[in-house]
């Protein structure tokens, strides 16, 4: 017979080879989608960050816009003694928020998902609407003297 059986050696460098070559195409891919982050960073700014931590940004502007704002209306011996107020408002409101944010940040992604669903789902039902309005029966029903599009509104 001529067919020989592998060494043990050769076995364990055929191996070795595989490995090193998945290795290498790992460290290839890796870098590709690192290269690709970087230019994207680059082109369009820093991605979005989770759900979390979109909701900690909108608290802060909002909380930085309130404590920022002039208030007119009580008068200028009230104005100080009224930013101060606000200013404890917000800290409250951001105190309050923090920690549910905190102990619940995908609780935050799962919300941004169904909106992202029910936008999808509201989309898909117009569009069904839009396609029945346009492909209505256009039969002239022979009222009127005009010929006429019958328009189905159910």
């Amino acid at each position: 017979m001529s067919e020989e059986q592998p060494t043990a050696g050769a076995s364990e460098a055929a191996d070795e080879a595989r490995a090193t070559d998945a290795d290498a195409w790992a460290t290839a891919c890796a870098e590709d989608l690192e290269a690709e982050k970087a230019r994207r960073r680059t082109q369009y700014g820093p991605p979005p960050g989770s759900a979390a931590e979109e909701l900690r940004k909108l608290v802060d502007a909002v909380a930085d816009k309130l404590s920022g704002l002039q208030t007119p209306l009580l008068g200028a011996v009230a104005g100080p003694a009224a930013q101060q107020v606000v200013r404890q408002v917000v800290q409250q409101a951001k105190n309050a928020v923090e920690p549910v944010i905190e102990r619940n940040p995908d609780v935050f992604d799962h919300l941004a998902a169904a909106g992202g669903e029910l936008l999808a789902a509201y989309r898909s039902a117009v569009q069904a609407q839009e396609t029945r309005w346009t492909s209505a029966d256009r039969r002239d029903t022979g009222e009127g003297t005009a010929p006429g599009e019958r328009i189905d509104l159910d």
